[in-house]
């Protein structure tokens, strides 16, 4: 099928593509690597009057060391995320979500910021961003503002942007010693949406969870903070009866959709599986 007419528009940098924005108003939108936002074109699911092409500003695809967090640019692609040394040394957990991701092609083109904007809660890494606090940075002709994970996604995909504001970067608080990551995923078939996703930090000392942060992909219209997992398992000797038990509490306060891939009860069955998965790996037992 052939796209809906819109007026293009190559931004040179992040102020032309955010005074890009103001002018177009809300029917306009942020072509990044294109890997989500082309196929809806195409199928006429998305039908914008303009289409802001932000792909060769060269700035969005920073990553840099900011001393206790990482500034990971929106426009870095998911191949980049992948193999930079910062992000595998500080933020392990989202190198390894971002490796799930699709194929090499798409991690090729496809953003970091893109996909978060992109809000699909059977994305991989939705939940990751949640899981470790992350914050997003958001730029606008009224200038800039941080949105914390929590507050980003507020509905099937449907983020807390502005139609004027431009996703610029992600802030991640850097996991210091002691923490154990790991994303878990259960897909049909290869380079598939997740049909649900674990994205689990523990940290641990002498021998007890201290701190765990365990957030759920494609078990809600947004991606879900774990917390009855978490509370669960904070403080208690790490065993893998205790994993699996707090794994069993995965599914509470969760609303999983049903759909071709699975019914709700499946994905409430899978999630108690993955999450004893994801937090056994990350605890190392």
């Amino acid at each position: 099928m052939i796209p809906a007419k819109f007026e293009y528009v190559r931004a040179a940098s992040a102020g032309e593509a955010v005074s890009a924005l103001a002018q177009a108003g809300e029917d306009a939108k942020i072509l990044a690597g294109g890997q989500s936002l082309m196929p809806l074109l195409r199928l006429r699911l998305a039908y914008p009057d303009a289409l802001i092409d932000v792909g060769r500003i060269e700035a969005l695809r920073e990553i840099r060391d900011e001393g206790g967090a990482l500034l990971i640019g929106a426009m870095a692609t998911h191949h980049q995320v992948v193999r930079d040394p910062l992000v595998r040394a500080h933020a392990p957990l989202i190198a390894a979500a971002t490796a799930t991701v699709a194929d090499p092609a798409i991690r090729h083109r496809g953003t970091f910021g893109g996909a978060l904007a992109h809000a699909d809660p059977a994305g991989d890494l939705p939940a990751v961003a949640l899981a470790l606090d992350a914050v997003l940075l958001a730029r606008s002709p009224r200038g800039e503002r941080e949105i914390p994970a929590a507050d980003f996604f507020v509905d099937w995909m449907t983020s807390a942007l502005d139609p004027d504001e431009l996703l610029t970067g992600v802030r991640v608080p850097k996991l210091g010693p002691g923490w154990g990551v790991h994303y878990e995923k259960f897909h049909r078939t290869a380079q598939a949406w997740a049909i649900v996703g674990v994205a689990c930090a523990v940290r641990r000392e002498r021998g007890a969870v201290e701190d765990a942060r365990v957030a759920l992909t494609n078990m809600g219209p947004v991606p879900v903070r774990a917390t009855a997992v978490e509370r669960f398992i904070e403080g208690r000797t790490v065993s893998s009866s205790s994993l699996r038990a707090a794994g069993e509490r995965a599914a509470e306060g969760t609303s999983p959709p049903t759909d071709l891939h699975g019914s709700a009860e499946y994905r409430a069955h899978l999630a108690t599986v993955l999450t004893a998965r994801a937090l056994t790996a990350a605890a190392a037992v």
